[in-house]
Formats: C-alpha cells, sequence, structure tokens
C-alpha cells in the first residue's frame, strides 16, 4: 500500500520505519526543517517503561489547588489559556481521577510502555543508533517518608503487569546513584525501575529516520498540512502547501496539532497542548552528576543523564499553544537539578526549551483505526511519547496491515471518545 504519515516526531518516524519494513510505500510528511523538531526535540530524555503513571490520579483535584500557591508547582494554570475548550478537557481530565479509573488507565498504559520496551530492544538488533543511551533504569526518588509508605496502589499494578521494579532504601540509592551521597539528607529512598534507560529522544529519532530513508521512505519537510480531503467517510487526499497527496492510507501523528486536523471530519479528539519544559546543561563535575535518571517525586521533575549533559524536564502548564519562554518556568528544574546534584552542570549556560506534550484526559494514547475510512492515529501519548514509540507504532502497523497485534488494543483507540 501507499501511506501517508502526517508528523515527522519520534511517533510518525517510529510509524514510518514499521510500515515500510512491512513492505509498504511510505511518505512523512512535515512542517518544520527536520524531524524531531517540535516536542520530541528536547523531552525529559526517560524511557520510563516502569515509571509510566496517569496525569489523572487521586487526590489529583486537591493536590493541583495547593499547587497553584507553591512558587514551584509541578502544574500551572496559564490564565490567558482558560477558554471553554481548556475548562472542557480540564473537566474530562477530573472524571478520570477515580480509583477505578486511575487503576484502568495506568494498566493500559503499563501494557503499551512494557511492549515498547521489548520493540526497542528488537530494533537494537537490526537498527543500532547512537543516541547517548544508558540502561541503568530510573529512580523514582522520595524526600519524604509518608509519601513513600503509600504507594501500594502503584506496587499492585506493576506486579499486575509484570513490570520489574523494586523498592529501595537510602543506601541502595546512593550505591545506584553515588553522587546522591552529597545530598543524603533529602531523601528517605526510592522505587527502582531497573530496565527503564535514557538518551537524547532527538538523536534518536534523526538516526531511525536516516534508516527509514535507508529503506525507501519518502520525507517531505517544509511541508504544510493544510486539511484531510473527505467524501462519503472516506479520506480522498491530504492537502499540503506542496499540493494533494493521495494514498491507500493516512496516518496523523501530529501530537497536539491532531485534533485541529480531524475535526472537520467530526471527530472530536480530546488531546491537549500541554506544555513543557526542560533544561539541558553541560556537565562540568562528572563525580557529582546523576549516572542516569532520578525522578524528584515531590516536584514531578526528572534528572537524566546523557553523555556530557544533563537534561532536566518538568513543570506542566496549561497555557494552550503558546510556546514563548517565560523565565519564571526555569525555577523548579534548577531547583531540583541544583538541589540534588549541585555543582554536577553548568546551570547559567543551559539551554531553555518549551514543547507541547499531547495529552489526553486518562494518559492513554490513541493508537489505531478511526470511524473515517483510511484514517488512522498514533497521538496522544502525552510525556511518554518517546517511552511509547515503538510499541505503538508496532502496534500501528499490524493495525494497518490486519494482522493479529502482540498486545490487545482494548480501550487504545480513539473510539473509547465516541
Amino acid at each position: 500500500m501507499k501511506i501517508v504519515v502526517l508528523g515527522a516526531g519520534v511517533l510518525g518516524v517510529s510509524s514510518a520505519w514499521y510500515l515500510a519494513k512491512s513492505g509498504h510505500e511510505v511518505t512523512v510528511v512535515d512542517r518544520q526543517d527536520g524531524v524531531a523538531d517540535e516536542t520530541s526535540y528536547g523531552n525529559a530524555g526517560m524511557l520510563s517503561y516502569g515509571y509510566t503513571n496517569p496525569w489523572a490520579a487521586p487526590g489529583i483535584p486537591f493536590k493541583a489547588i495547593k499547587w497553584m500557591m507553591q512558587d514551584l508547582a509541578p502544574i500551572l494554570v496559564s490564565s490567558s489559556a482558560m477558554n471553554a475548550h481548556t475548562a472542557g478537557w480540564m473537566l474530562k481530565m477530573l472524571g478520570q481521577c477515580t480509583e477505578d479509573a486511575y487503576r484502568v488507565n495506568k494498566n493500559r498504559m503499563l501494557r503499551i510502555s512494557e511492549y515498547s520496551r521489548q520493540c526497542f530492544e528488537d530494533l537494537e538488533q537490526v537498527c543500532p543508533i547512537h543516541y547517548d543511551q544508558r540502561k541503568q533504569g530510573t529512580i523514582e526518588l522520595f524526600r519524604d517518608q509518608q509519601k513513600m509508605d503509600s504507594i501500594g496502589a502503584d506496587l499492585a499494578s506493576l506486579r499486575e503487569c509484570g513490570v520489574e521494579h523494586s523498592v529501595i532504601d537510602h543506601a541502595t540509592c546512593i550505591k545506584f546513584e553515588p553522587a546522591l551521597a552529597n545530598v543524603s539528607e533529602k531523601f528517605v529512598g526510592g522505587l527502582m525501575f531497573p530496565n527503564d534507560g535514557t538518551g537524547d529522544c532527538r538523536k534518536f529519532t534523526q538516526g531511525l529516520a536516516d534508516a527509514c530513508k535507508a529503506i525507501g521512505v519518502k520525507f517531505m519537510m517544509n511541508t504544510d498540512i493544510r486539511a484531510l480531503e473527505h467524501r462519503d467517510n472516506e479520506i480522498q487526499a491530504v492537502v499540503t502547501s506542496a499540493g494533494r497527496l493521495t494514498a491507500d492510507a493516512y496516518v496523523v501523528c501530529m501530537g497536539s496539532y491532531s485534533p485541529l486536523l480531524v475535526k472537520p471530519l467530526g471527530i472530536n479528539l480530546p488531546v491537549y497542548p500541554m506544555k513543557g519544559y526542560s533544561l539541558t546543561l553541560p556537565i562540568i563535575d562528572e563525580s557529582k552528576a546523576p549516572q542516569s535518571t532520578v525522578m524528584d517525586e515531590a516536584f514531578k521533575v526528572a534528572v537524566t543523564r546523557f553523555d556530557n549533559r544533563i537534561r532536566v524536564g518538568g513543570t506542566a502548564e496549561i497555557a494552550s499553544f503558546d510556546l514563548s519562554l517565560k523565565d519564571s518556568r526555569r525555577k523548579p528544574a534548577e531547583f531540583v537539578v541544583s538541589d540534588l546534584f549541585p555543582g554536577a552542570g553548568d546551570v547559567e549556560n543551559a539551554e531553555f526549551w518549551c514543547g507541547l506534550r499531547p495529552m489526553t484526559p486518562d494518559s492513554v494514547p490513541v493508537i489505531g483505526k478511526t470511524p473515517v475510512k483510511k484514517l488512522y492515529m498514533n497521538t496522544g501519548h502525552g510525556t511518554l511519547g518517546w517511552t511509547m514509540s515503538q510499541g505503538s507504532a508496532r502496534l500501528l502497523a499490524d493495525i494497518v496491515n490486519e494482522r493479529a497485534t502482540d498486545i490487545s488494543t482494548e480501550g487504545l483507540s480513539v473510539h473509547r471518545y465516541l
């Protein structure tokens, strides 16, 4: 088949890879100069197969009110973004903040993440890519004993989904991350995910795009995607700044911009552009730097190690499509990296970045067929786009090919919102 993939982030390029490997003629279209130049550019750098949690969780509404009063809040709401659309999406998210919904959503997410881990391992065997990768796990670090003692429900979900993990004490945290010995009074223990990884998502995506080109995938960059032509509930073409493109199937991988494209088709896709920030610091003292990823549970900030850089990702801002960089939003990331790894990186010369995370109300991505013929989706992964990328793309390719899938597709398509 002839397939057009809309979007050249990590989800679009990964989808192109698996579709092309299964024998299709694939074209990827994107408005940017290069692949991974938007949301995939500066994410936290975590391959967090085990550390996979829905944003909508029991207690979040009350925590959100408290966070709004804090200077280092993990979630912020921009007053300029408050409108009927934003309010409606927030209400949908709040509706997912129950024990039952949290358990269902977490299990769906872990299903994809664990599958994606296996797919990454398979990919490395046939397509080795250098992306500053490390495989030394993630530590969710707890500053408060009471909070650490309250993670029973999460541990039950991890056991149910077969995700390898261990609760580790103070000394074991330091064993895995020796630099934490410099701030031993700051934490009480952690939750270790030994199969998690780290690396530069943009480097990975660029490497995979090169591999795609080598097997015949065509990339149309600097090309605006304007509309999907449809008739009799079937896509006829995609209209771009380079003209009309026709195909046998169309895959939407446009992240936060996906709802804008499919809304004229009658599909109300509840994906919101959750703004996220990151800092990338040159390492100035190796002995004080992290070895892998430390997720600060209290501030929801991840500190991740690349070869000679530290990536710090955190802060979620409900700000619609606003991509302005506000200096005040640096504070949580600067505080956590300076508090846990003082003197490790050059904070003054850090690259400050923001991007739009395509977030669904339940934090579960949208993968698979749509009610419109020839139209498929692979979008809405929120903060876990890279983590879930290979599993999502391979699953999408099996759906397009009408093959039996390796994991259940229950609850993953857009039909759950219709």
